[in-house]
């Protein structure tokens, strides 16, 4: 198993080797045995496990856009850094928000699926950043999620990413932080405001 801690975001560190016969319960049932440092977020992109530790200013811009998502979604329909298996090898994912459908199920195992995101959002980190504009946009796009948000609090810009097709988003949005996302026109169909997003 390989895995990649980022520390403060920033860099990684490769530990191990993956099998591919490895399956992602396999894989996260070893990390539940493993001594991950509490306040970490866990996920596998293409079978590489990455830790990083949540810093305030991921938190505060998550949690924003929690709040606003609850105008259009009960609290029962959103989830935050929970696994949801993407396609693609060894996807699973613990997206910093995801929203989904009125009717959304979940897998006999007690998973969302991804059939049913209707919105994901990603808070950039330096360590992990490449794996939310590489990896994880394709596996978002690939499995017809609707809408992709990735805020930046280095730089200070949004990148709204809809109409998803053939593995890629056809619409890519980009704003400066202070200024209002105009999602009405997708299935979210909400503005999402973004003044309080902090920086750095």
């Amino acid at each position: 198993m390989t895995i990649a801690l980022d520390d403060d975001r920033t860099d990684m560190a490769d530990t191990s080797d993956t099998s591919d016969e490895l399956t992602l319960d396999e894989m996260f049932e070893a990390l539940e045995r493993m001594p991950v440092p509490e306040g970490y977020k866990v996920e596998i992109v293409e079978g590489t496990v990455y830790m990083s530790p949540q810093r305030q200013t991921h938190w505060e811009i998550i949690l924003d856009i929690v709040e606003q998502l609850r105008a259009r979604y009960p609290r029962k329909r959103i989830a935050s850094d929970v696994r949801i298996d993407f396609p693609g090898h060894l996807n699973g994912f613990a997206a910093d928000v995801a929203a989904f459908a009125e009717n959304a199920t979940k897998t006999p195992k007690g998973l969302w699926r991804y059939e049913d995101v209707e919105f994901v959002a990603e808070v950039i980190s330096r360590g992990t950043g490449p794996n939310d504009y590489g990896p994880k946009k394709t596996a978002y796009a690939t499995a017809g999620v609707p809408v992709y948000l990735i805020a930046d609090p280095y730089v200070g810009k949004c990148h709204v990413y809809t109409q998803p097709k053939d593995g890629d988003y056809k619409s890519d949005l980009a704003i400066a932080f202070g200024g209002e996302l105009d999602l009405t026109g997708t299935i979210v169909d909400i503005t999402l405001k973004t003044d309080e997003f902090p920086r750095g």
